[in-house]
Parts: structure tokens; C-alpha cells; sequence
């Protein structure tokens, strides 16, 4: 208590000495006139049909800077987990049937390169929260620009601006928190006329909340942005090596018990600890992207990018090496042309993208790989061509038709198995249009409704999962989404708010399962009705920036999702009516967020989620929770320089609750219970 009293007392001294010359250090948070690029549109994010979220730098700043997983949180409809930390899951609209590890049946891009590679899986937690300065969430199928997916798409954004004068920006931060957390960052970054470039050094560790949950990432990026006439090329390199461990599912008898245990020995399954699982990934990446315009009507944009993983995975029966190289290629054309009362967009493009994973599981000799027990080489291979027209009439009409052809392609061969051949499995070119109409009620206000067929095969960690096997029989999931929405502002533009109601039919739903070993595999679940309401309000009732308290803002989000297995049944027992695995019913956050003039901030969030079936029979549930988190902080400017201190608490209530069910898991090992209350803080400096 003693070293929090003082802490509290140098933050607060500290905040004095800068505030004698403070100014403000970032816009406003409100969405306002912020422009979004979903579905190649480039305008403002009332104006475009679709539900698409941004998240801005205020809100990837508003919690601990150790995962970006509660600012996700934030969007109604996204679900992030994190079984053990760095072990992400993302979900849009309830797409974690899939999801045991990494993210599925979501495409993410960084900057306009795709970060999902070949064979459907994304790893998220190869980046930072500190290289990202914005992102957009598109939620629901977006395969006519985007390709495979009917999750919805991420949209990561690193911001790189030129300047008119030269100039030289270095950074450096440190932070650290409960159960041995520490992280400190670094980045230079150089500005001119034509062009921009940086360079960003991040660790990060902690010892973990549960027995087995140490974890530690290193990252290095470099980035650079130029622009001569009417080109501009952009480059981005990064290296991660990350590891975390993996402490596995528990019951609910023993989280109860002790919430910090990890998987025990079962039969003759050994315990996580003996194994020491684990996940290994190093990943070196690499892309380049470039625009040109081609006279007044049309931009041409390419992007190439390869990149290699080295990934080790020892598990609880055997030790994964894997070795994977994966290439993309895009292109699109895009023609625009404007006259007094209208303006029209056609873009047409492709994207190929390769994936090779040469696979070998040992045995686990206590986290050493023993004896070979089978080598598994798979290639994957995803393309789709798009073509999307838009017309806005008299700022008024916004109507987009667009479709996408997708194909999907594997093969497949055990080479330890002297007898086999290649198996071949080609999912043919799917159509996949979409349509979306949008009105202005008011200048602030617009209406839309939208409709589109969504389609989803299997990743390749699905038609080869943890269990060993190959399941060249899985059909790839597809259905069509129908939505309607409002979005905008009133009350001179302090209330914002944006809702959306959806209808999703999916057809050959891919779920989840695991045997007793707790190894997963997949199987097509007949189909699920995907029916839900989505909202966000923020008020700012307090805007006065020549007073005390500078800004104040309420915010809520709200997501209904009654989900429903629709015509499923699996080895003789029919599912249809129970509520879909792993989607709760109701998630509320709600929370403020305040400024004074001198610099202090203060942001309080407090999200209530509900009871989540846990298997497709609905005879278990994890309770529902409320997750209360704070973080205060001070930010000023001086002369030209920038400081930022900071410091939190997560998870205030100290409530005992699981963020990352094993879903369907044997011997009801569902539970994967989160950190409880814990502390962090740091300090960020910038010099320019």
C-alpha cells in the first residue's frame, strides 16, 4: 500500500511540473466526419452502407496498453478471447465456432496487405497494439471485395504522414503491472515532403495469472512511405518472435477451487506443466504496396508480400513442427469519374494467396519432440475476382452492387506414409454478390439496407487439426446475410449512434470439437440461424475546452444475439433450436471517459456479458460476468516534446470468470478462467 500511495503522489507531482505548459495532444475521439476505407470507399463512416466500426487511436488507448483485446470488446457484434495471454480469438457476429486458436473465417489486413494467408488463419498476435494506430471492423460477409469470410473483415491502419519541413520523431515508453508484466518500446520515425519512414522495437513479458501462462513477445518494424508524382509505394517489414504457453482447460469444479491451475494429468495424459506446452512462433514478413494514378479517371494498386513462420506447438500427447511459407499477390483498377450531382466508383481487382506447411508431430518427451510419428506436407491455394460499382446521387443516394467469384484449393499428402498419394480437394468458384442502398435522412443521418451471400472453407488448421488427421470431406460454410441500419448524429452532434439488425442464414456451419486428449477436429453442423441487434450511442455532453473538465463523454454498446442451430444433428442426437456454442446471448459495455484542460483523463468501462453455452446440447453454460476496468493518466506537451503517464486496474470486481471456453471440450474441461484483479502503469515519452 505504501508503494502505491507514493506512486499515486509522483504521478500526480509530476502532472504539476508539465501542466505549467500543457496543450492538447490528440483530437477529439468522436467519430465525427472520419473516413473509413471498407469496401474501397474512402468517405465519410455515416455515409457508407455497411455496418463497418471504426476504432480510433482514443479507443486502442483507453485501456492497458498489454492487448488490444478491450477495445475490440467495445464494438457490438466483435468478441476477442484470450485463452491464455497472446493467445487470441476474434469473433464478428459470432464466427468462434471456429476459433479455437488464431483467427478464422475473418480477413485482417494491415495498410491494405492481407495478414490471413492461404489457408484461411490469421496470426493476430504477431502484432502490437502500439504499431497500430487505427483499425475498421466490417462486420458480416464481405467476399464481394474482400474474398473469403463470413465473420467479416479487420482493417488494421499504421499512419505514416509526410511533412512539408524535415523532421525527426523518437519515441520511448515503458510499462509494467500484476503477475510480473513489463514492456518497453521504441521507434524512431523521419518525415519530409516525399518521404516517411520509421523503425519500432517492442518487448514484451509476463509470468501469467495461471500456472503455465508465462509469456514473452519481441518485435522489430520497419516501415516506409513514399510519394513522387502520381505514384506513392509503401513498405512494411516486420520480424515477431513470440512465445506463450498453454495451460489448457480446467473444469468448473476446479476454477472454483483454484482459478491459477493449470490442465491436470488425466488416465495417462500427462499435465500441461510436465509438457510444458507451449507455442512457439517467429515470423518474418514482408510486403510492398504501390499506387499509381493513371491520368484523372483511374488508380491502379498492387500489393506483393511474402512471408515464413517457424511454429512449435508442444502439446499435451505429441510435439508440432511446423514450417510454413506463404505468398499474395493483388491487384485492383479503379475507375472515377464526378459531375455536379453524382459521382461513381467501379473497381475491379483479384488476389491470389499461397500457403505451404510442411508439418511433422514428435512425440512430447517433456517439451523435448521425440520420435517422429508422421510428416504432413499441404499446400493451399485461395483466389477470388471481384468487381464493385458505387453511385452517389446528389449526396443523397450511396448504392453499391458488387459480387466476388472465390475459389479454394488444397493438397494433401502423409510422406511418412510411403503408400499414399497426393489428395487433392478444390472447392470451385462460388459466386458471392452483394448489394447495399443507402439515404441520407439528414446531413448527419443515413438509412441503409443491405444484402449479401457470404462464403467461408475450411482453413487449413481445420482440415488438419491438433487430433493428426485429415478431413478432406469438410464443406465450406456459406449463407446470406439481410440487414438494415441507421447511423449518425443529432443534437448538434453530440449524440452519436449507430444501429444495425441483421438476419444470417449459415449453411454447413464448421464447429468445433475435441476428443479426450483434448485435441481439436472440426465437423459441418447442418446450419444456424444468426438473427441479432446491434447498437452504440456516445453522448458528449461536456465540451468546453477553455474549462476544467474539457470533455466528457458517455458511451454504450449493446449486442443481442439469439443464435440458433437450424436443422443439425450429429451422431444421432438432433440440435436444431439450442442456442449456438460459445455466443452469449447479451453483451452490454457501457462507460465515460473524461479530460481536463490541464491534461488528466479518466476512463471507466464496465462490461456485462451473459451466460455462454459451452456445448451443442446446452446442458453446460459459463456464468456471466462483469468486467469493471479503469485507467487514469496525464498527457501534456513540452515545448516540443510529449509526455504521457498512466496507470490502471482491470477486472476491479476480481471476478472469477473464463475469457476463451473450450467449447464442446471432453470431460468438460470448458473453463480457461482470466486474469483477476490486477494493476499496471507506465510512461511514454516523445521527443521531436
Amino acid at each position: 500500500m505504501k508503494n502505491c500511495l507514493l506512486f499515486f503522489l509522483g504521478f500526480f507531482l509530476v502532472g504539476h511540473l508539465f501542466s505549467q505548459d500543457s496543450t492538447r495532444l490528440r483530437a477529439d475521439s468522436s467519430l465525427g466526419d472520419i473516413l473509413v476505407t471498407a469496401f474501397q470507399s474512402h468517405q465519410q463512416w455515416k455515409t457508407v452502407p455497411a455496418a463497418v466500426a471504426p476504432i480510433s487511436s482514443h479507443d486502442l488507448e483507453r485501456y492497458s496498453n498489454a492487448s488490444m483485446l478491450p477495445a475490440f470488446n467495445i464494438i457490438p457484434g466483435a468478441r476477442m478471447e484470450e485463452r491464455s495471454p497472446n493467445s487470441y480469438r476474434l469473433s464478428l457476429r459470432g464466427s468462434l465456432l471456429r476459433s479455437p486458436f488464431g483467427i478464422r473465417n475473418v480477413k485482417v489486413y494491415w495498410n491494405d496487405i492481407p495478414l490471413t494467408d492461404g489457408g484461411g488463419n490469421t496470426y493476430l498476435n504477431l502484432v502490437d497494439m502500439a504499431e497500430i494506430t487505427s483499425a475498421e471492423i466490417l462486420k458480416g460477409p464481405v467476399a464481394s471485395v474482400y474474398g473469403v469470410g463470413t465473420g467479416g473483415a479487420l482493417l488494421l491502419k499504421t499512419d505514416l504522414p509526410f511533412s512539408a519541413k524535415p523532421q525527426n520523431n523518437y519515441t520511448v515508453g515503458t510499462s509494467g503491472g500484476s503477475y510480473g508484466l513489463f514492456s518497453e518500446q521504441a521507434g524512431w520515425e523521419y518525415r519530409q515532403k516525399q518521404l516517411s519512414t520509421s523503425l519500432q522495437q517492442i518487448h514484451q513479458q509476463s509470468d501469467g495469472y495461471r500456472q503455465e501462462t508465462a509469456s514473452r513477445k519481441d518485435i522489430i518494424k520497419w516501415q516506409l512511405n513514399h510519394q513522387w508524382k502520381s505514384q506513392q509505394l509503401q513498405v512494411l517489414v516486420f520480424y515477431t518472435d513470440l512465445f506463450y504457453q498453454t495451460p489448457g482447460g480446467i473444469t468448473l469444479a476446479q476454477m472454483q477451487l483454484n482459478p491459477k491451475l493449470a490442465r491436470l494429468a488425466s488416465g495417462s495424459i500427462p499435465a500441461a506443466i510436465q509438457q510444458k506446452a507451449a507455442i512457439y512462433n517467429k515470423t518474418i514478413f514482408g510486403a510492398i504496396h504501390h499506387e499509381t494514378d493513371l491520368g484523372k479517371l483511374f488508380t491502379l494498386k498492387s500489393f506483393v508480400m511474402n512471408n515464413h513462420t517457424s511454429f512449435d506447438n508442444p502439446y499435451l500427447t505429441d510435439y508440432e513442427k511446423r514450417s510454413e511459407d506463404n505468398t499474395g499477390i493483388g491487384t485492383s483498377l479503379t475507375l472515377h469519374t464526378q459531375t455536379a450531382h453524382t459521382s461513381f466508383q467501379w473497381i475491379n481487382g483479384a488476389e491470389w494467396l499461397y500457403n505451404h506447411a510442411l508439418t511433422t508431430d514428435y512425440g512430447n518427451r517433456a517439451g523435448v519432440p521425440d520420435t517422429v510419428q508422421f510428416t504432413d506436407n499441404i499446400y493451399a491455394n485461395q483466389w477470388f475476382a471481384f468487381s464493385q460499382a458505387q453511385l452517389v446521387i446528389n449526396q443523397k443516394w450511396n448504392i453499391t452492387a458488387g459480387m466476388s467469384f472465390n475459389n479454394q484449393s488444397y493438397r494433401y499428402k502423409r510422406l511418412t506414409d510411403l503408400s499414399s498419394n497426393y489428395v487433392d480437394r478444390n472447392i470451385n468458384a462460388v459466386f458471392t454478390p452483394r448489394l447495399a442502398v443507402l439515404y441520407r435522412l439528414q446531413t448527419d443521418v443515413s438509412a441503409y439496407a443491405m444484402v449479401a451471400k457470404g462464403f467461408s472453407p475450411p482453413a487449413l488448421a481445420e482440415l488438419r487439426p491438433t487430433d493428426g488427421n485429415y478431413y478432406g470431406n469438410l464443406n465450406a460454410e456459406y449463407g446470406w446475410n439481410y440487414e438494415t441500419g441507421i447511423k449518425g448524429m443529432l443534437l448538434n452532434r453530440q449524440l452519436e449512434f449507430d444501429i444495425a439488425v441483421y438476419y444470417f442464414a449459415l449453411k454447413d456451419a464448421i464447429v468445433q470439437r475435441s476428443n479426450a486428449a483434448g485435441a481439436l477436429y472440426y465437423v459441418n453442423a447442418g446450419g444456424t440461424i444468426e438473427k441479432g441487434i446491434e447498437s452504440l450511442v456516445r453522448y458528449q455532453f461536456v465540451k468546453r475546452p477553455s474549462h476544467f473538465f474539457k470533455s466528457c463523454k458517455l458511451w454504450s454498446s449493446y449486442t443481442y444475439q439469439p443464435y440458433r442451430f437450424d436443422n443439425y444433428q450429429q451422431d444421432g442426437i438432433n440440435y436444431s433450436g439450442n442456442a449456438v456454442t460459445g455466443v452469449p446471448r447479451n453483451t452490454w459495455v457501457s462507460g465515460i471517459d473524461m479530460e481536463t484542460v490541464k491534461g488528466y483523463y479518466l476512463n471507466l468501462s464496465v462490461n456485462s456479458t451473459s451466460s455462454i453455452p459451452l456445448t451443442d446440447a446446452n446442458d453446460a453454460y459459463a456464468a456471466a460476468y462483469q468486467l469493471v476496468q479503469m485507467k487514469w493518466g496525464y498527457r501534456a506537451n513540452q515545448k516540443a516534446n510529449r509526455v504521457h503517464i498512466f496507470m490502471g486496474i482491470d477486472n476491479l470486481l476480481n471476478q472469477v470468470y473464463s475469457l476463451g471456453n473450450d467449447i464442446n471440450a471432453a470431460a468438460k474441461r470448458y473453463y480457461n478462467p482470466a486474469t483477476g484483479r490486477n494493476f499496471f502503469a507506465g510512461i511514454q515519452y516523445q521527443i521531436h
